[in-house]
């Protein structure tokens, strides 16, 4: 597949830079494969277009307070996005970073807000490992002054709102440095609705890291390589997805996230690890039925993974209508329902 093919048009004025008052309010384009068609509808109104039976896999995994800011031994500023603790060396962070020059193993960081921190290695390019130089975990240093990092394309500073706003009502297992976006929509209230028309849903995570969103730069899509993330889908969520295969439910991952998650295991059989499976037009899916996701940019995996789920063709038709009809774009905008 070339890399072209998973371009559109996408308006700068349709990105979303802030969420919906109501989650649930969101628009969605309801996209089906068989006929290859799609209609309009809203978030709130999911249930008519699911049965009795069908699970929604949803990802629990909780975005982290992950950004801190600090300065060189010259003086240099330097912005870190911690992405997940490393085994060796113990106490260490693969971590991003934002600087004028490359951090040298061995450089000395200062905190704004206190406390100190070195650079020790580097897993790879472009991805160093940082420890606390004065004995303080970088875990506690995080939760006492660490910020939320919002989306490159949401133009504007982090406010208050968006720590609640910015989570998923179900998030418990604090690892993602990005919100599973597809599930922003939901609310307790609709959850428990759809519980009681015997829609169920169960839980799995995957910590989002920067393989989701390094961006796609080979001319042709399957010469990339994602960066890993960690997944684990629980004993209960095991079982309830044997339960939904057996009694002929549909499996509707929340989320490009749950997918791979998902996906991943059907594949490896382990139900824990690091993946870095890169879905594209061609993938045989062996777990997902139908996918609920969140319209995302051009030349990215995610877009990827969406068609070869609804196939190219239709999903970049659906774009298209989305673009059309003024839908609302990435994190905080509009959803999608595959069926």
């Amino acid at each position: 597949m070339r890399l072209s093919e998973l371009d559109y048009d996408l308006p700068a004025h349709l990105i979303a830079q802030h969420p919906l008052k109501s989650r649930e309010q969101a628009r969605m384009l309801v996209v089906n494969r068989k006929l290859g068609t799609h209609r309009h509808s809203r978030f709130y109104k999911l249930n008519q277009y699911l049965r009795e039976g069908d699970l929604l896999v949803l990802n629990d995994t909780r975005v982290l307070p992950a950004r801190l800011h600090a300065r060189k031994e010259s003086g240099g500023r330097v912005e870190l996005l911690f992405v997940r603790p490393v085994d060796d060396p113990p106490g260490a962070w693969m971590a991003l970073t934002r600087a004028h020059r490359a951090l040298k193993e061995g450089a000395r960081l200062r905190l704004e807000n206190g406390g100190t921190l070195r650079v020790v290695g580097y897993a790879h390019e472009g991805r160093p490992l940082v420890a606390s130089d004065d004995g303080t975990p970088i875990a506690q240093m995080l939760g006492a002054s660490g910020r939320l990092a919002l989306p490159h394309y949401i133009r504007r500073e982090v406010g208050a709102e968006d720590l609640d706003d910015y989570q998923t009502v179900y998030a418990r297992s604090p690892g993602a440095i990005a919100a599973p976006t597809a599930g922003l929509h939901f609310t307790d209230s609709l959850l428990a609705e759809l519980s009681q028309q015997g829609i169920r849903s169960t839980r799995i995570t995957l910590h989002i890291g920067p393989g989701t969103f390094a961006p796609l730069r080979a001319p042709q899509v399957e010469a990339h390589s994602m960066e890993a993330e960690w997944f684990t889908i629980p004993d209960g969520a095991r079982a309830d997805l044997d339960h939904a295969r057996r009694t002929g439910g549909r499996v509707i991952a929340v989320g490009t996230s749950s997918v791979r998650a998902l996906e991943s295991w059907a594949i490896t059989g382990d139900p824990e690890g690091f993946t870095g499976l890169f879905i594209f037009p061609g993938f045989r899916f062996k777990m997902v039925n139908a996918m609920i996701t969140n319209f995302h940019m051009p030349r990215t995996t995610v877009l990827a993974l969406v068609m070869a789920l609804a196939g190219p063709e239709l999903t970049l038709d659906a774009y298209r209508e989305a673009v059309r009809r003024r839908y609302r774009f990435l994190s905080y905008g509009d959803a999608m329902l595959i069926l």
